[in-house]
């Protein structure tokens, strides 16, 4: 991670939470940067500085229209108009860890081939946090990459419990 990243996520994050919405503006954060690593149009859109700033906006607004705070837009609309597209990704990736650092957690990143339901989420933030050995909040991205199961990940730690892994290990163990 560059220092510049570091560098815009600390001020969104203090931008948020001096608007008392750094809860909320980092999840919105979160969601859109995983759709924008997650489609190459809107990632090659956002990053094309050809494409007059205005535009790049007016595509990230029509993209978030409602369902976004102002807060989050004011601050993703920053962002594009400053030629940070290519690194929304990771700056929300940032503000997600700076924000769940400021509550005294870790963030787990799960992978899950569907989504998962609010009660399943806090039945594996339990079981991650004592796994950890931290408190942890999780966010869950789904994946059909992931056939079943979910991977979790808290920084560098990895915690597989997907159907492919144990069907490796099946495999290497009959072997």
């Amino acid at each position: 991670m560059t220092d510049r990243v570091e560098g815009y996520a600390e001020a969104l994050v203090s931008v948020a939470r001096s608007e008392g919405e750094l809860e909320r503006v980092s999840d919105e954060l979160f969601q859109l940067g995983q759709a924008v690593e997650g489609n190459d149009t809107l990632r090659t859109t956002l990053a094309d500085r050809s494409i007059p700033a205005s535009r790049r906006i007016g595509v990230v607004e029509d993209l978030l229209a409602d369902k976004a705070s102002p807060t989050t837009l004011n601050l993703v609309s920053m962002l594009i108009g400053a030629g940070r597209g290519t690194e929304l990704p990771a700056i929300a990736d940032e503000v997600t860890r700076l924000a769940a650092e400021d509550r005294g957690q870790a963030v787990a990143e799960v992978r899950s081939a569907v989504a998962l339901s609010d009660e399943q989420q806090q039945r594996l933030a339990a079981a991650l946090s004592k796994a950890s050995g931290r408190n942890v909040t999780v966010q869950v991205i789904v994946d059909t990459d992931v056939m079943g199961g979910l991977v979790a990940q808290i920084g560098d730690s990895v915690y597989d419990g997907s159907v492919r892994t144990r069907l490796e290990k099946m495999k290497d163990a009959l072997s």
